[in-house]
């Protein structure tokens, strides 16, 4: 094994400490701000500690923290519409990259540089299309529009992610169960899906968040504070004027982070085992 000198060692633990501090102070700083009881407003000066301890914020918060619309609904709602566009982002993402992996067909490349273009671009160069067309469907300002919306943001990166995962599974596989007799959606639900689950699983966690912590292109597709998700109403507090503690936006964003907390906490041991040996340990 490799021993690194004495002098590139605390290179490298300094680097990390670095890091580790840029990740950590932010979040002690929104802990802190959450647990103060003694803010009634901005913040004017910076404590490592509250100057009054004080659990208040977080049950103002979960009493009525966006115009008297209860923390439940705008949970379910973040909820609703980060799972159902995480869920349609990859359904269809992963049959149009399954399509673009193993298929020849015309336009096959134009296509792929096409799917690669609206990743690139913002998602505010969508929004007009977007608008109009579920302004047609007369869908515009319901929870499903907003998925829809983020779904279609999500596709770019799923399509890519999950074409590179399923060219990576070796074709003769499935050439092995065409002959058995098994057709192409057997075989790619019995062989390709399996192999492909970690892909897929992070795809999915990923189109999760981007809906789930997106606020300002869902403006456009709101009307009713009943639609709102928690981001949108983190930033339409921040952004209102209203002298309302900080200590209550600390602790609403506290609260919508602990959902994508829980959710890594949960499946973090079995994605990492997955990516690192595959299906070997089934």
């Amino acid at each position: 094994m490799h021993k690194m000198k004495p002098f590139d060692q605390i290179l490298s633990q300094l680097a990390l400490t670095l890091i580790g501090l840029y990740v950590i102070i932010p979040i002690w700083g929104i802990l802190r701000l959450a647990f103060d009881g003694a803010l009634k407003g901005r913040p004017t000066e910076f404590h490592w500690f509250p100057k009054e301890f004080s659990v208040q914020p977080f049950l103002s918060v979960l009493d009525r923290p966006y115009q008297s619309i209860s923390f439940t609904v705008l949970l379910q709602n973040s909820l609703l519409i980060s799972t159902g566009a995480a869920l349609a982002a990859v359904v269809f993402g992963m049959s149009l990259a399954y399509a673009f992996a193993r298929f020849r067909f015309p336009g096959r490349r134009g296509g792929l540089y096409l799917t690669l273009l609206t990743a690139i671009l913002p998602p505010i160069a969508f929004t007009t299309p977007l608008y109009l067309l579920l302004s047609w469907m007369q869908i515009r300002t319901t929870l499903l529009g907003l998925v829809i919306v983020y779904a279609a943001f999500a596709m770019p990166f799923c399509v890519w992610n999950l074409r590179a995962a399923f060219q990576a599974i070796p074709k003769e596989l499935q050439e092995a169960a065409f002959l058995d007799g098994a057709g192409d959606f057997a075989s790619f639900w019995r062989i390709i899906l399996p192999l492909a689950t970690p892909s897929i699983a992070v795809a999915a966690l990923i189109a999760f968040l981007m809906a789930y912590s997106e606020f300002t292109i869902g403006w456009l597709f709101v009307e009713k504070a009943e639609t709102v998700t928690l981001a949108m109403s983190i930033y339409a507090i921040l952004t209102s004027g209203a002298a309302q503690p900080w200590s209550q936006i600390g602790s609403l964003a506290i609260l919508m982070s602990a959902p994508v907390v829980v959710i890594f906490l949960i499946f973090q041991r079995t994605l990492l085992e997955r990516m690192m040996f595959g299906t070997s340990s089934e």
